[in-house]
């Protein structure tokens, strides 16, 4: 009998999409669902950016250079600029989204069997990356209590080994929304100074901070060999489908490796560099609109749920995500039930349970991730559903 390999058994389905089919089957029921599962945007893609693809015009669709085209790379370096991280256009592989260029990270600066440090909850996709390129993911766990603040460094401290070589953050973070301070960055130099590793920089939220400024991994001063920026266009410029993402890095060794990954998937895509490019080139005021929208978005949703008994729901400093504890025995459960079991005026909400955000087993049983993509009509109409479920969930705490 034919088997499916080690690797494809242990590849994790993805939380955030798993529930699809009892979306899916709602839907058919005629029930309305609110998606707050996933970091879908509702903005649209910037007219520009959409233009430049309608209006290129050439003969032949080439292949890009591997490292993407020269004219994109030397724009995301005024890019790059404008925000206070110094590179060049030969520091910089454009990838097939951010997720390309977090897996060249794992493919390129770790061996077979080599750990990686990463706070929890994180990404649930970094999971999977983990699998493709045989690493072990090592959660140190931050709390909902604390707003999923860095863990102590004597907690990630502990989880280093001879194995350890990089530890993974997300700044603002997904799931949870929090954005790390530069106090906590600079507590991050020190570990990787003293332990010599790698520090992973998942920036796709950059532009999205509420209260403060992002404090970027590329800001840090005499550890740049040690700093790889993982970057996308996708929430950016509300452009997930373009696929357009960035591996950035001043370490010579990584970036002729990467380059090897790179060549091998030949070139990113064409179409969605010059979206890239032409994005570049939007006002120096484009993200005051949006970033304005969603935080009146966090803002609501924030307040809504914290008026709900039993659900604490912290401030997220950051991204378009926020974590709630919710008064249930199991998300998983409840999130399907939301789906298959309930539905007020004809409406429900889609979550993504927070366990599968978790690499402890056990942890994350009573939270969700909320994405507050949706307009605030629709969060509204959401929060309605979700109050109302709890009122009738027989899973009640």
């Amino acid at each position: 009998m034919l088997q499916i390999s080690q690797r494809g058994q242990q590849m994790p389905p993805s939380p955030i999409r798993k529930l699809v089919p009892y979306a899916e089957a709602a839907k058919k029921k005629g029930v309305k669902v609110y998606h707050l599962n996933i970091g879908q945007p509702d903005i649209e893609t910037p007219k520009m950016v959409l233009d430049a693809v309608r209006n290129s015009d050439f003969k032949v669709l080439e292949y890009s250079h591997s490292a993407g085209n020269e004219s994109y790379r030397k724009k995301l370096v005024k890019y790059y600029e404008s925000v206070g991280i110094h590179v060049n256009q030969n520091e910089i592989i454009v990838t097939t989204g951010g997720s390309e260029a977090i897996l060249f990270g794992f493919m390129t600066c770790l061996d077979a069997g080599d750990e990686v440090i990463i706070p929890e909850p994180f990404y649930a996709n970094y999971n999977g990356f983990a699998v493709a390129a045989d690493v072990k993911v090592v959660p140190v766990t931050s709390h909902i209590e604390s707003g999923f603040a860095l863990p102590p460094i004597e907690e990630i401290e502990k989880k280093i080994t001879a194995k350890t070589k990089a530890i993974v953050i997300c700044n603002p973070n997904n799931p949870t929304g929090y954005l790390y301070s530069e106090a906590e960055m600079q507590q991050l130099k020190e570990i990787i100074v003293k332990h010599n590793l790698y520090l992973f920089s998942d920036e796709a939220y950059r532009e999205f901070c509420y209260e403060g400024k992002q404090f970027s991994a590329g800001h840090l001063t005499g550890v740049e060999d040690h700093v790889i920026i993982m970057d996308t266009i996708s929430k950016r410029y509300s452009a997930c489908g373009g696929r357009i993402g960035a591996f950035v890095t001043k370490n010579k060794s990584v970036l002729d490796a990467a380059m090897k990954f790179a060549q091998a998937r030949l070139s990113p895509p064409s179409f969605a560099q010059i979206a890239g490019e032409a994005a570049i080139d939007l006002p120096a005021d484009y993200f005051d609109t949006t970033k304005a929208e969603y935080k009146s978005r966090r803002d609501l949703i924030v307040k809504r749920l914290n008026a709900m008994e039993g659900v604490f729901c912290p401030n997220p400093g950051g991204a378009f995500y926020a974590m709630a504890k919710l008064p249930i025995d199991d998300a998983d459960k409840f999130c399907q039930w939301l789906l298959e079991s309930f539905s007020y005026k004809n409406e429900t909400v889609m979550l993504a349970p927070a366990t599968g955000f978790y690499g402890t087993p056990g942890l994350g049983k009573q939270e969700v991730r909320l994405a507050y993509v949706l307009n605030t009509t629709a969060i509204n109409g959401a929060m309605d559903c979700l109050e109302e479920a709890l009122k009738q969930y027989p899973g009640r705490k």
